[in-house]
């Protein structure tokens, strides 16, 4: 049977989608894995872009709540900012609470490359955690 892991940020729209797209594409069909955020905002462009660069599609995923997720079990929620760790409900069942505490990389300022370093460090960080989390 295949764990649940839910993936949960504040606005689901960088790191919790970008951690969904890496486990999903680093793991197979190993784990069932969503995303949602506590205060949601459409998908990042830039996470779609620098995802693009390693061959994960995350061009069709959408932000969703957490509310949409509340009466679900999950094996694992993996939190990715302190907001959503403060904020993050209880689920029901025995779901392992996980955080990762990443810089927002919408919150990077300069030129769309030097916004496109802050992504890609993210996005190094998050493929490093995920190999450990796997293994």
């Amino acid at each position: 049977m295949k764990k649940k892991v839910l993936f949960l940020c504040t606005g689901n729209s960088c790191r919790s989608q970008m951690a969904e797209g890496l486990l999903r594409h680093k793991a197979k069909d190993s784990f069932e894995v969503a995303s949602a955020g506590t205060n949601p905002h459409p998908v990042n462009p830039l996470a779609v872009k620098i995802m693009e660069e390693i061959g994960v599609d995350i061009s069709g995923h959408s932000s969703k709540s957490v509310n949409k997720f509340l009466n679900q079990e999950f094996d694992y929620i993996i939190t990715v900012c302190n907001q959503a760790n403060e904020t993050c409900p209880i689920f029901p069942g025995r779901t392992k609470s996980i955080h990762w505490d990443l810089k927002d990389p919408a919150q990077a300022e300069g030129s769309e490359e030097e916004k496109l370093k802050t992504f890609r460090q993210i996005r190094k960080e998050l493929m490093s955690r995920i190999e450990d989390f796997i293994s």
